[in-house]
């Protein structure tokens, strides 16, 4: 049984090799570590979910105009709930008006469609904009504030916590560049409809036209947003995404010294990550892996299939080195329910950290009859007979 297993598994690494060479591009290199000028940063597979490079990435520093991505969001969500409209309109108060920093140049006591406001926020990067949608949703700024950090760790962003909804500078106002980076990913998949804003590369607004700031909107590499940001206490900082022939990657930057070098490492560590690595959907829900033995069932084995799909993202000349551990107690006593976690597949390979599958079972099988108790029963007794003679 363990010799069979281990050639199943043998021919599943070339399985999951195969996978990944089918989708590899001609040229392909190994991967070579990376550093970067960034104070902070990562950059994400968004696909695989894989972490390709990270540098103190958990570390809470001032996000600047970035954690307007978290305002958007807010924005967003209520837009998906059917609880805002883009058509709906704000009053502009005085507090809006007279914020200092980048501005959408609204007017004091106009009113403005949420279409616009989130495209002074998202292009424009202004703060006016993103007070008025503060005070639209909830009232306050600081209200506002507070909603954006519930929500923040509902989400799953554990290094983050807002003060204002603008990013100025404010003693406790932080996010780190891995939730920068989540936060980027969910507003990608969570709102399709509105995420392509992001790649907008202009907004005129009361006569004044003014550019979208992300440095690589226009350099021909596949990048549609997200958000850049800047103070002198955070250094010039930027989340981007890309996407090239179905595969998106996300990076996060923070803390570098100039616009020149925000935009050199925002496009060095794209290209750096598209060009070293590669990503391919290895397994499909439901696929066989394995059989696991069966103790007094109506049926001897069980199939283990994967709970989910799988991706994996390698470095190019690791997949050829792929391996794969199979992961089970057995044998496992009946009744036996499909979709029941039975254990897990490990794959492995070079400069990649593993990657983990859920094994379920993939068909019920229900307690065996008297025949099978039976047989098991002296299965059992056998065993304690030879154990017994050995012993002597």
């Amino acid at each position: 049984m363990k010799q069979a297993a281990s050639r199943r598994i043998i021919r599943l690494a070339l399985v999951l090799a195969a996978a990944l060479t089918a989708s590899a591009p001609l040229a392909a290199s190994a991967a070579q570590a990376v550093d970067t000028r960034a104070r902070t940063a990562i950059v994400i597979d968004a696909t695989s979910g894989a972490v390709l490079m990270e540098k103190d990435a958990d570390r809470p520093i001032p996000p600047a105009s970035m954690s307007k991505l978290m305002t958007v969001y807010m924005v967003f969500e209520a837009l998906k709930s059917g609880k805002l409209s883009l058509e709906d309109e704000f009053r502009v108060s005085e507090a809006a008006w007279n914020k200092e920093g980048s501005k959408m140049f609204v007017r004091e006591g106009d009113r403005v469609a949420v279409s616009n406001l989130l495209r002074g926020v998202i292009v424009q990067s202004g703060n006016d904009a993103c007070i008025v949608l503060a005070e639209g949703l909830a009232g306050t700024e600081e209200a506002f504030a507070k909603a954006m950090t519930d929500r923040a760790a509902e989400i799953g962003l554990t290094h983050s916590r807002f003060l204002n909804s603008t990013g100025l500078p404010a003693d406790g106002h932080e996010m780190s560049a891995r939730d920068l980076a989540t936060l980027a990913g969910l507003i990608i998949r969570d709102f399709p409809d509105y995420y392509p804003i992001y790649s907008q590369r202009e907004f005129t607004w009361e006569g004044i036209t003014q550019g979208n700031r992300n440095p690589l909107l226009g350099l021909d590499i596949g990048a549609d947003g997200l958000k850049t940001g800047h103070t002198e206490e955070a250094g010039y900082g930027l989340v981007a995404s890309a996407e090239r022939d179905g595969r998106r990657v996300i990076l996060a930057v923070t803390g570098l010294d100039s616009v020149k070098a925000r935009a050199e490492e925002g496009e060095r560590l794209m290209n750096w990550a598209f060009r070293e690595y590669e990503t391919a959907k290895v397994l499909e829900k439901g696929d066989m892996i394995d059989e696991a033995p069966v103790w007094i069932g109506a049926q001897s084995t069980v199939p283990l299939v994967a709970a989910d799909d799988v991706w994996a993202t390698t470095p190019f000349a690791a997949r050829d080195e792929l391996k794969a551990r199979l992961r089970f107690e057995g044998p496992v006593p009946a009744p036996i329910a499909k979709g029941q976690p039975l254990g897990e597949l490990v794959i492995e390979a070079p400069d990649m950290a593993p990657i983990t599958v859920a094994l379920v079972a993939g068909a019920d099988v229900a307690k065996g009859g008297f025949l099978v108790k039976l047989g098991a029963a002296a299965e059992l007794g056998l065993g304690r007979v030879l154990a017994a003679a050995s012993s002597e």
